[in-house]
């Protein structure tokens, strides 16, 4: 039997983009994984602001030249890829010219929310799904990061749930404080819809407010893990009524509790919550 691979989803990860403690956790679980004898993939946005040649990012072309569609628009996916030589783990980096190519990541320089923050969303989620499938890659667990991943959960568990990649993976969702006040566009849900998808799998999600977002991934994951001391009321009584497993906050950097956990939640059933 070969090793369990652990996928993780970020839309941060230290040295490449930091923005909150996500991309610290994001750098240091991978690796602390890694040497607990997983096999490791860690997807996430090619930012404009990351810098390439310094990164050295370069271009993984039997990965790139994918279409993700959102609102019948076709929009090219380019996937990039860096080594962190330290702990021998490569990122992906998915790419687009129209959603990621701006100097700034969430919001413009005068700090406005940006309107498509909503369809970055969804190329991401849609794009990372892909992207593994196109590696041939069948994770164990996938484990996402941040409100920009929180579509992943609902589409494992919609459209890829019978996908061989996918069919057996066990989906875990990090929470961490609100990162944003702003909402969604108010088509969000809509243009999120994929294939054997309809309103009522989104509803969740309707809102699209940053707690909304937490909502439909809590809804849809196998287990959560609490990744902030400082995490929304509304928020932390949707975990508690989710019934679902939950690793608490903890402030050491000792991930043997990830470990466990990760191991609980692969020797649990498979739950369909669509």
């Amino acid at each position: 039997m070969g090793k369990s691979k652990l996928l993780f989803i970020t839309h941060e990860m230290s040295p490449f983009l930091e923005l909150t403690k996500i991309a610290e956790i994001t750098r240091q679980l991978p690796q602390a994984m890694q040497e607990k004898g997983y096999e490791i993939r860690i997807l996430m946005p090619r930012f404009g602001n990351i810098n390439e040649r310094r990164n050295r990012l370069h271009e993984v072309i039997r990965l790139s030249g994918m279409n993700i569609i959102i609102d019948d628009n076709d929009n090219p996916l380019i996937i990039k890829v860096a080594s962190i030589p330290a702990a021998r783990m490569q990122v992906y980096f998915l790419d687009n010219e129209e959603y990621f190519q701006r100097k700034h990541v969430f919001a413009d320089k005068e700090g406005k929310f940006y309107a498509d923050n909503d369809e970055r969303m969804i190329f991401f989620c849609k794009g990372a799904l892909e992207t593994v499938k196109k590696l041939g890659w069948a994770p164990d667990v996938i484990h996402c990061h941040g409100w920009m991943s929180a579509l992943v959960p609902a589409y494992l568990k919609t459209t890829y749930k019978d996908d061989p990649t996918f069919k057996h993976s066990k989906i875990i969702y990090s929470i961490y404080e609100n990162d944003f006040k702003e909402q969604l566009h108010n088509d969000f849900a809509t243009k999120a819809i994929m294939s054997n998808m309809n309103e009522q799998h989104v509803a969740p999600y309707k809102g699209g407010t940053n707690s909304a977002l937490y909502a439909g991934a809590i809804h849809y994951s196998d287990g959560i893990v609490l990744g902030s001391p400082d995490i929304d009321a509304d928020v932390l009584n949707n975990v508690k009524n989710s019934n679902k497993s939950v690793l608490e906050f903890d402030s050491t950097a000792d991930f043997e509790n990830y470990y466990n956990f990760y191991d609980e939640i692969t020797n649990d059933e498979l739950v369909d919550v669509a």
